[in-house]
């Protein structure tokens, strides 16, 4: 009887180590799993930022895009009007 009492014993101490060494291991995880959630929102918010100054880069340069196209189009415009001009001159002078 005494053995049994004994076994029993150690039966529930082993049980109730394992148990407390289960939670403890499980705040451990959750820990570690928070940590590294908290780690991946990080870098998503940084790769979400970098993305919106791309954006906004991509904006800007649109703008200078059509700003430099207007210009372009008076340049030749005035190219055209100037050659026109030239192109009379020479008429005058029979040049050509």
């Amino acid at each position: 009887m005494e053995t049994i009492s004994i076994a029993l014993a150690c039966t529930i101490v082993g049980a109730v180590i394992s148990y407390s060494t289960f939670q403890r291991n499980k705040g451990r995880d959750i820990r570690a799993d928070t940590r590294e959630e908290a780690d991946t929102k990080a870098k998503l918010d940084y790769i979400s930022r970098g993305v919106d100054d791309i954006k906004l880069d991509n904006k800007q340069r649109d703008r200078e895009m059509l700003k430099m196209n207007e210009r372009l189009i008076r340049v030749e415009e005035s190219v055209k009007s100037a050659h026109k001009r030239i192109d009379g001159i020479e008429e005058e002078r029979g040049v050509c």
